[in-house]
């Protein structure tokens, strides 16, 4: 962005700018970003209003005129990817918050969320893809599906593992316990993050699939192969921390993955975007971030710009 343009040629503007616009001061910009969705984003500690979409923003919020029509694409968000129950709950929370929208969630794995974004079926694509160097999460593979580097927002870490039974009666304490005699699981899908990192275990120790139980029995849900478990018709499934709170069960952790969302550059300020991003910030998410196991939430909707993506 060159910075050196006249200042009506900006197509952002900062706090100062804004607050002269409305003719309010500047702690009153971040109310209205808070609590009436005023459009932001914060980049590098720095909030920033995208001019066009302050504009809409103010002729939306006049009170005494009502449009004939409203677009679907401005009450409608649509989300694809992997499954996450805090993520689920954030977006019960979003529902609540602007209840003239209406979010709608796919569950089509990290993969298929990609993919969806490529194909533009989607605002959001939510994913945890580990990559081959076992350090780095979801940058290669968006670059390879995408045509353009697309804007990472971070939603949280969260700690995966394997749901067992309470009080691990299989005495099961890796993966490679798994290939033993007698041990049952429930898999993931081909596509998922989580079963990319079961994969990924697998193929480190040398084990192959086929002496694991179970590894082609599918279900779409952490919570399903959770109850898998607890119903006492499996003895394992790859699944996150959260679960294993939610249905007290005994959890054999593995690692903490980076959980992120995926937009495209052309969409990431569309209001419902921003919205959503907002939300992250407010003390109401932390609180139900707080009311499950697992999770990191300390770089939740933080903007990650690798260099290999600029």
């Amino acid at each position: 962005m060159n910075y050196m343009r006249r200042q009506e040629d900006n197509p952002f503007l900062t706090t100062k700018e804004v607050a002269e616009l409305l003719h309010v001061n500047e702690k009153m910009v971040y109310s209205l970003v808070n609590d009436k969705g005023l459009p932001a984003s914060k980049v590098t500690g720095k909030w920033l209003f995208p001019r066009r979409l302050v504009a809409e923003w103010l002729e939306v919020n006049v009170t005494n005129y009502r449009p004939a029509t409203v677009s679907v694409d401005d009450l409608i968000l649509l989300v694809a990817g992997s499954d996450d129950p805090l993520f689920q709950q954030t977006l019960a929370l979003f529902q609540r918050r602007y209840p003239r929208r209406i979010a709608f969630f796919a569950n089509l794995g990290s993969m298929g969320g990609v993919s969806s974004l490529r194909r533009g079926l989607c605002h959001i694509g939510v994913c945890h893809l580990l990559q081959d160097e076992n350090e780095e999460y979801n940058f290669d593979f968006a670059s390879q599906e995408l045509e353009q580097a697309p804007v990472f927002v971070n939603f949280s870490k969260r700690e995966q593992g394997l749901l067992v039974a309470k009080g691990n009666p299989k005495g099961i304490e890796g993966i490679e316990d798994l290939a033993r005699k007698g041990i049952s699981i429930v898999n993931r899908p081909q596509g998922t993050g989580t079963r990319v990192l079961l994969d990924h275990e697998l193929s480190i120790r040398r084990i192959s699939s086929q002496k694991i139980d179970g590894y082609s029995r599918e279900v779409s849900r952490h919570l399903d192969g959770g109850l898998e478990v607890l119903a006492g018709r499996v003895d394992a499934a790859p699944g996150i921390r959260a679960i294993a709170g939610m249905l007290d069960l005994d959890f054999v952790p593995l690692r903490w993955e980076r959980f992120d969302l995926i937009i495209s550059k052309e969409r990431f300020f569309e209001r419902g975007i921003q919205d959503f991003i907002g939300l992250l910030h407010e003390e109401t998410f932390r609180q139900l971030a707080d009311s499950f196991v697992g999770y990191d939430v300390s770089l939740c909707g933080k903007m990650l710009f690798p260099d290999n993506l600029k």
